[in-house]
């Protein structure tokens, strides 16, 4: 089991940890919005003072949210049981699949490809390292996802586990 698992997890499978590389690029969009929240607020309040009151306590509880769900990668790990696949994106979104729909692993992908309809990109603003295929696709809500991609902090254990499956 891999840095990330939680106790639920604990025995029944393994766990993939993907914060420390999807992690730090959001912490600087944290700064970023702690620096736009300053300013803007500083701005509004030469207009209007209770318009910046507002607008900051909105902004903070948006920061507040953001803090929790960049935190809640490490509690919610990528999981691969003795019968489903667990594909996370910290508290926001996951997607269970069956280890029998498992296609593989693709190892050439682009842009153009991650960009395209079907795809459950799980590295937000990072660029995957991994990218499974899906046979039959799965539906989450309205969608058909076919492929799977995510940026692990172990990608070649993640690589060992499938193609031992």
């Amino acid at each position: 089991m891999t840095d990330g698992a939680g106790p639920a997890e604990a025995g029944s499978g393994v766990a993939f940890s993907y914060h420390r590389t999807v992690a730090p690029m959001l912490w600087v969009l944290v700064g970023l919005m702690i620096i736009e929240i300053g300013v803007v607020h500083l701005l509004l309040a030469l207009w209007s003072r209770r318009a910046a009151l507002i607008l900051s306590l909105v902004s903070l509880a948006i920061l507040g949210w953001f803090l929790r769900f960049i935190r809640s990668f490490k509690r919610c790990p990528i999981w691969i049981g003795p019968t489903q696949l667990i594909w996370r994106v910290g508290h926001l979104r996951s997607v269970t699949v069956p280890l029998s729909q498992l296609a593989g692993l693709r190892s050439d992908w682009t842009l153009a490809d991650l960009e395209a309809a079907g795809v459950f990109n799980g590295a937000l603003i990072a660029h995957p390292n991994i990218v499974v295929a899906l046979d039959p696709p799965v539906r989450m809500g309205r969608r058909t996802v076919r492929y799977l991609a995510h940026r692990l902090d172990d990608p070649a254990a993640f690589r060992r586990v499938i193609e031992n499956l």
